[in-house]
């Protein structure tokens, strides 16, 4: 019975030698322990303690971040991948399974939100492969920093820690951030800074970045914007003007958002306000120069002297061109007289006027081209009020229509002239306060009615009887020439008796000539009407008045009656 527990029979051999097998077949895919016990050039000799050995290459076990190659007599864990290979080997790997048990960290990482540290060590499209000590990671690009690096070289093959993003073990990939660990830390970084930093306190800092707004300078882990405007007391076209990136420079903190973690920076604040005392400085009606800085669509603006700018509106730029855009009076850096105008330190405004310091046109006309003078210029406009004389320095001087002709409408006049005619006319009335100017064409000839008129001496009046000729016989009454002047004159068929049956026109003929009495003599309206009726109506009123109270029995036709004898046996 001893003999046989020593000596074991074939059958029992078989069967230890197929639990051996199976032993090992439940191994394979499974992390394993084994010892180094030999060394061959590159490649490490590894006991697993059945019934084969495995190599493992020496590479596997060194690389960025880890410990140096292990020796004889290490006990090493590698991953079985198969029992036996061709060569009567167990085919083993170290990578496999550090792998293996890099996941099993990795998701307990990713599960508690823990930052995992490893090594970016090759470029790939898109990004970057990262080892984490034996998982393989893809490293987006745009997750590398907080700003887009050109060169990821540095970065390389130093162990560091990453965020996990997205784990898929079914897939086999990771993705993980750099950038999100900046930003964490950056943020912790900010919060202390922040709170070590007062509004009003000057600091230190150092230009980082420079855009069209202002410029970001960081003050020693954090960064803080001095905008355009706050850079000097002058006009700042261009932040570049001021300062340059890696510019030292003290700067004032002008607020602090401990919310956002923004800081308002500023560097005039640290210099005298040159709007202080501005009054004394620049007194009303006071004339300087400035240089213009800048020009918008209502005026342009001027220096005075730096930090201290004033408007020069529009309507204040010149006395004549009031609908031009200022640039075309002005231009950018020209240097220009102005006259201060207003002064107000609280909005910190100042109103200049360019015209001001000119002389106005319509002044210099007016002692150039007293009222009555002969002046000339061309047409520039026809409205319905008259014409538009353009004169010397741009100023124009308007002919009503009632002041184009002696003889006819001024509608009908106007149509004698055209743009850009050149004409004279007589100056009527200059008013420098409302920019005007009266002019006369028809003055410049001769008023054949004022002549007439005066010829006509104190006979052309109102009441005064006349002499007319007839000159034609019209339905409408009787067209007549006032004998020995230049009057014409029309009798309405009413005015020409006081007898209704007697007011018809076909009574008289042409070169027929009666007397009538004037009714209307208007200089003015250059108007003279007579009538017949209203001379025989005055006679009557007259023959009442003289031979009435004489002889009281008498009727009015022997009143009349005697009164025309009297007329007749006077002529």
């Amino acid at each position: 019975m001893a003999s046989a527990h020593m000596n074991p029979s074939r059958d029992d051999f078989a069967a230890m030698l197929e639990e051996s097998f199976n032993k090992s077949d439940s191994l394979e895919g499974s992390v394993i322990k084994g010892k180094i016990i030999a060394i061959e050039k590159d490649m490490a000799v590894v006991d697993l303690g059945l019934k084969t050995e495995g190599r493992v290459a020496l590479r596997e076990f060194t690389g960025p971040g880890r410990k140096g190659a292990p020796g004889i007599g290490d006990e090493v864990e590698v991953y079985l991948d198969r029992i036996e290979n061709a060569l009567g080997e167990a085919v083993i790997s170290r990578d496999k399974a550090r792998r293996e048990e890099s996941w099993v960290k990795l998701e307990k990482s990713f599960e508690a939100n823990e930052k995992v540290n490893g090594v970016i060590f090759n470029v790939v499209k898109g990004g970057y492969t990262v080892d984490l000590d034996g998982a393989t990671a893809f490293l987006p690009r745009s997750q590398v920093d907080i700003r887009p690096i050109r060169d990821v070289g540095p970065l390389m093959n130093i162990s560091q820690p990453f965020q996990i993003l997205k784990m898929d073990r079914r897939r086999g990939n990771i993705v993980v951030s750099r950038r999100t660990v900046l930003e964490e830390t950056r943020a912790e970084a900010r919060t202390e800074l922040v709170a070590n930093l007062e509004e009003g306190q000057t600091v230190d800092g150092t230009v980082k970045n420079i855009t069209e707004y202002g410029a970001f300078v960081d003050l020693g882990g954090i960064d803080g914007l001095l905008h355009v405007t706050d850079m000097a007391w002058r006009r700042v076209n261009h932040p570049s003007e001021v300062v340059t990136i890696g510019q030292q420079l003290k700067v004032k903190i002008i607020k602090i958002n401990h919310d956002t973690h923004r800081i308002s920076l500023g560097i005039k604040q640290l210099l005298a306000d040159p709007w202080e005392g501005i009054e004394a400085k620049y007194p009303i009606n006071g004339r300087l120069k400035g240089r213009v800085t800048n020009i918008t669509d209502y005026g342009a603006f001027v220096e005075l002297e730096p930090g201290i700018e004033g408007l020069i509106h529009v309507s204040e730029m010149s006395w004549t061109k009031k609908n031009v855009h200022p640039g075309k009076i002005v231009s950018t850096s020209q240097e220009v007289e102005v006259q201060i105008l207003e002064v107000d330190s609280s909005k910190r405004r100042i109103s200049l006027g360019l015209k001001q310091t000119l002389q106005n046109p319509w002044e210099a006309f007016a002692e150039k081209h007293p009222v009555g003078s002969i002046v000339e210029g061309e047409v520039k406009n026809k409205t319905e009020f008259g014409l538009f004389i353009g004169l010397e320095n741009d100023v124009d001087g308007m002919v009503h229509l009632s002041d184009l002709d002696w003889n006819r409408p001024g509608e009908q006049a106007i149509e004698d002239f055209k743009k850009g005619d050149m004409v004279k006319a007589q100056v009527l009335d200059v008013d420098v306060e409302k920019e005007r100017i009266s002019l006369g064409i028809k003055q410049l000839g001769a008023d054949k009615f004022a002549e007439a008129a005066d010829s006509a001496g104190g006979e052309l009046k109102k009441g005064a009887i006349v002499t007319c000729e007839v000159t034609e016989v019209k339905e409408g009454g009787l067209e007549a020439k006032i004998v020995g002047t230049e009057f014409t004159t029309f009798v309405k068929r009413a005015d020409l008796a006081r007898d209704r049956a007697e007011q018809r026109p076909e009574r008289f003929a042409v070169g027929e000539k009666f007397d009538a009495r004037v009714t209307i003599f208007d200089r003015k309206a250059r108007k003279v009407s007579v009538s017949i009726k209203a001379l025989e109506m005055a006679e009557e009123k007259e023959a009442i008045a003289q031979y009435g109270s004489a002889d009281a029995g008498a009727s009015l036709g022997d009143i009349l009656g005697a009164a025309l004898k009297k007329k007749k046996d006077g002529e």
